[in-house]
């Protein structure tokens, strides 16, 4: 065994699979064997591997200025220009934008910056955050604590009271309902809750709601109609800042833009962005708020005479002119679109599989998507948590790769260049595991 600490990993289980190389699609471990990138990496390799592009973009910024910083008023035109084209994508008005190296950094530089702006107009008492149960927002302490899965929190000794995380219901209407009650009257009861959370906190102590548009590592939870407008009403009923962790939904995952785009979330004041900004070929994020916070900032950052925050690799050269022509890509080969399309057919086409005895719900929207397994589909008893990962070896096995997520569901999410011909492959070999797994079962005996 290596000297790695391996991230998010069970420590008693490593090196289990060693990655060697990837083209298109597909990578291959170390005895050469094939196997569809079913998650894109970790929801990030949206171009595949192998993009020549990407690597000749990668090798000119490396030869021309392989590395400068962003502190103390020195800038590079990468990092001009992408700020530039992320502001006039998004849908936020005057956008300015912050640069790091990681989802989790985005949402901790987020955190930051709430606090250096309601100081900045006289309301330093409003540092609440109001996060979800099963949300995922990173692993950094402060984005841990956003982050509501019990192995992010587990040992870890989050400082939650500091930080002021409060958090409200998930909106999972598979396992979230009550008493049959209908998807309309499950928003409205959590919708209900979360503004009973306001008022018993106080509404002028709560700066910001965060939210994935549709969750990743929680289990690709598709909140049902209506929620996101009528939690937005709420939010700003009582002046709350709206948050949107797009570090996933970003750039195509959903079939749009944004999956602010596809849920219909209005100009959020916040987006966190990473992964599919550069493809995964080289780390950046970024965090963007509303032109009207950063113009609060200006005058508090002269008097201290700077904006006391900053990674050394914000902003980096090569990931900004990386993230660029990824960003040209997707506009260029109309990639957002392939994703609705292609999207569009994965969904139907795992539909069938509500069928199986051992799946109790399909969901997702454009190319990502989960299954949650159930032990008894006339009650939709939840599965033991070690039949995901059990279904998630049989992939491997059949040479695709999947994820256990949310204790009893797998996720999917190929690369945004992923063909209709690659669907009903990945399609194949789910159907060959999960009927696997159906032989395992006792009943099945």
């Amino acid at each position: 065994m290596s000297a790695v600490i391996y991230p998010t990993t069970n420590l008693a289980a490593t090196e289990q699979m060693i990655i060697d190389r990837g083209e298109g699609i597909y990578v291959y471990d170390n005895n050469g064997k094939q196997y569809i990138e079913g998650m894109a990496g970790l929801w990030c390799t949206s171009l595949g591997y192998g993009n020549k592009e990407l690597i000749e973009t990668t090798t000119r910024q490396l030869e021309k200025m392989s590395y400068t910083h962003m502190f103390g008023g020195k800038s590079h035109q990468p990092g001009i220009d992408l700020a530039d084209k992320l502001a006039a994508m998004v849908p936020m008005d005057n956008a300015k934008v912050f640069f790091g190296n990681s989802g989790s950094d985005a949402n901790d530089t987020h955190i930051k910056m709430l606090r250096y702006y309601f100081n900045a107009i006289g309301k330093p008492e409003k540092r609440k955050i109001i996060t979800r149960e099963r949300a995922y927002h990173g692993v950094t302490v402060a984005a841990g604590s956003l982050t509501s899965l019990a192995a992010n929190l587990t040992h870890f000794d989050a400082p939650l009271e500091a930080l002021g995380i409060l958090r409200t219901d998930h909106p999972h209407y598979f396992r979230g309902q009550q008493n049959n009650e209908s998807e309309a009257a499950f928003v409205d009861r959590i919708v209900n809750n979360l503004e009973q959370l306001i008022l018993r906190e106080g509404p002028e102590t709560i700066a910001a709601f965060i939210a994935e548009p549709i969750t990743g590592a929680s289990g690709v939870i598709v909140p049902p109609a209506g929620y996101y407008q009528k939690v937005q009403a709420v939010l700003e009923k009582y002046d709350i800042l709206f948050w949107a962790d797009e570090v996933i939904t970003g750039f195509g995952r959903t079939g749009n833009d944004f999956g602010c785009t596809t849920m219909g979330i209005k100009k959020p004041a916040m987006m966190s962005f990473a992964k599919q900004l550069s493809s995964a070929y080289y780390p950046i994020s970024a965090a963007l708020i509303k032109g009207d916070m950063y113009e609060a900032m200006i005058a508090p950052s002269a008097k201290v005479g700077i904006f006391g925050h900053g990674y050394t690799y914000s902003g980096h050269p090569v990931g900004c002119a990386v993230a660029l022509k990824t960003l040209e890509i997707y506009q260029r080969e109309n990639l957002f679109q392939h994703a609705a399309t292609v999207g569009n057919y994965m969904q139907k086409k795992l539909q069938p599989l509500i069928q199986h005895p051992l799946v109790g719900e399909v969901r997702g929207k454009g190319l990502i998507a989960a299954l949650e397994f159930v032990s008894d589909k006339n009650n939709n008893t939840l599965a033991d948590t070690a039949l995901p990962a059990y279904i998630a070896q049989r992939c491997q096995h059949h040479g695709l790769i999947v994820r256990p997520v949310a204790g009893t569901s797998i996720a999917l999410c190929p690369p945004l260049i992923t063909t209709t011909e690659n669907i009903d492959e990945i399609i194949s070999k789910l159907t060959l595991a999960l009927n696997d797994a159906l032989d395992m079962q006792p009943s099945s005996r």
